[in-house]
């Protein structure tokens, strides 16, 4: 099953996971340097992309979720359109989601790194919607299959009404809802090009 994996997906799935062992020898050294910090003295504009492939050392469902949700989203979505433009939109969504982050981080005035891939995969679960939305998902513990479109629906808004309410502060609501954003972005800019180009035909 794992060759099956188109090669982006594949790629990101295994750095994730080589930077996941690593940092169980390093200890936090990683997390100090390529975690995404707020804006000042432990900032470093690399942070905005290498947080995206960081997880927690101590949860291992932390990146066993974000690389399942990889497989099941990314894979159907680099198949559908290539590698290069399936990589455009995940790193895309991976930088809208920094920059989110570090907009509420400055504001509230937190200091506290991010790390994770769900920035970039909540953006690939709004373009799995988008494109596939009446295929089925079983979520749990919802026993019954409920379309993509819905249940992005209301995974988003439940991620809106985490964020305000300030639940779970350990989870960075509101880079779940930029990689959405930027995600957003990408399709509706690659929708109007292409559709420039077929009227230019």
């Amino acid at each position: 099953m794992f060759p099956a994996i188109p090669p982006a997906t594949r790629a990101i799935l295994i750095a994730n996971v080589i930077v996941y062992l690593l940092e169980l020898a390093t200890q936090n050294t990683l997390i100090e340097l390529f975690a995404l910090w707020p804006l000042g003295p432990l900032f470093h504009p690399w942070q905005v992309v290498t947080y995206a492939f960081l997880h927690e050392p101590h949860n291992f469902l932390h990146i066993l979720f974000n690389m399942f949700a990889l497989y099941m989203f990314g894979g159907p979505l680099e198949t559908y359109w290539g590698k290069s433009r399936f990589v455009v939109f995940y790193f895309a969504s991976v930088l809208a989601a920094a920059a989110t982050e570090l907009l509420v981080l400055t504001s509230s005035g937190v200091v506290e790194p991010v790390i994770g891939a769900s920035g970039g995969v909540f953006g690939l679960l709004l373009g799995f919607a988008w494109f596939f939305p009446r295929q089925r998902l079983i979520v749990l513990p919802i026993p019954i299959p409920i379309p993509a479109w819905l249940f992005v629906t209301i995974y988003g808004g439940l991620e809106l009404l985490l964020g305000v309410t300030g639940a779970q502060d350990s989870v960075a609501h509101f880079a779940h809802l930029g990689g959405m954003l930027g995600g957003a972005i990408m399709i509706l800019l690659w929708r109007t090009r292409d559709s420039d180009r077929s009227a230019l035909r």
